[in-house]
């Protein structure tokens, strides 16, 4: 029987969904978002994403997800997409319904700041209730002209601070792109939305399940440079460039693995130095971490090709596919032909 490893933080959130699961059960958070006429579609789905992937990622229903329209039940979004909804606001009654944990209003560019007085009152509900509200680009103006708050900080849409600071000027307005507190929890944009939901997500969850979300939600973006990377570290801009250079090269050198001698000389250091900028700033060995790169690389070969498992063993610098087989179930806790078969 192979002996079980553990990956390191980093490799651990890139590597989460493909891990065993924790199956003790979660108590589920039902999030309900009013999309207002032209509403940011891109914000919107940031912020659905985050979630649907924190439930695929646990494989529990940990956010329940329920949206509705102000007048029927589809909406027109900034892109002029219609967009199906749960239904219509009229016929969604808070105190009716299960308990919802969160009610997010989703604005956009292009949203009318006239009063709704059907969105006034579940508004006005929803706070008697103690539920928590949320606002995505715009939404905090409905949420201030429905007197659902008055003084917390919020974020808000850079467009749209000179109307809030004017017809409600004790709402502090913030800086950041998201604000997150017990009570309300509101974004300026997209990015903001991912971020607001990821907090979400640490929040209800956990830290680790937050990070394993951004991990694969923050997959493909690049570098400076306009490359894409194999593993996007998050604090990448904080590595010393030794660091991000002895990555840059592991990356570029799957197939033939370099040994750390080899690695240090390229990078005109030694192993001891390597070694320990690798434990401060990512809490493994650069020869520990080399492995799980490889090993990451040999896993999305083997579910997204049919590349038979000796070729992977080859393409990741394994020497054979029994060396190849027992370092991958030592990480990943399944053989990687079973692995296969129940993706």
């Amino acid at each position: 029987m192979s002996k079980s490893h553990i990956f390191s933080p980093v490799m651990q959130d890139i590597n989460s969904l493909y891990l065993p699961k924790n199956t003790s059960a979660a108590q589920n958070t039902k999030v309900v978002f009013v999309l207002l006429e032209h509403f940011s579609m891109m914000s919107f789905t940031a912020a659905v994403d985050t979630l649907v992937t924190a439930n695929l990622i646990s494989e529990q229903n940990l956010f329940e997800i329920q949206s509705y329209a102000l007048d029927t039940k589809s909406v027109i979004s900034d892109l002029n997409i219609e967009i199906a909804t749960n239904g219509a606001l009229s016929s969604f009654e808070i105190e009716q319904s299960s308990q919802i944990d969160l009610l997010i209003i989703c604005g956009g560019l292009r949203c009318s700041f006239t009063a709704n007085s059907q969105l006034n009152k579940r508004l006005k509900q929803a706070q008697s209730l103690n539920i928590v509200l949320g606002s995505i680009w715009n939404g905090v103006i409905a949420l201030a002209q429905a007197k659902a708050i008055s003084h917390q900080q919020c974020a808000l849409h850079i467009d749209n601070h000179a109307l809030l600071h004017e017809q409600f000027p004790k709402i502090k307005l913030s800086e950041l792109n998201h604000c997150f507190n017990d009570k309300l929890i509101s974004c300026a944009d997209a990015n903001g939305a991912l971020e607001m939901m990821l907090k979400l997500v640490e929040n209800r969850y956990s830290s680790a399940l937050s990070r394993a979300v951004k991990a694969i939600l923050n997959a493909n973006k690049t570098s400076s440079d306009g490359r894409a990377h194999l593993v996007q570290y998050d604090n990448k801009e904080q590595f010393p460039k030794l660091l991000l250079n002895a990555i840059q090269l592991m990356n570029a050198n799957i197939e033939e693995p370099i040994a750390i001698e080899e690695l240090a000389l390229l990078l005109s250091t030694n192993r001891r130095q390597l070694e320990r900028i690798f434990k401060t700033h990512l809490s493994t060995s650069p020869s520990r971490h080399y492995l799980e790169i490889r090993l990451t690389y040999a896993r999305r070969l083997l579910l997204q090709t049919g590349d038979t498992i000796t070729d992977i063993a080859l393409a990741t610098g394994f020497v054979s596919s029994n060396h190849f087989s027992y370092s991958f179930k030592q990480f990943f806790k399944i053989a990687p032909s079973l692995c296969r078969k129940h993706s």
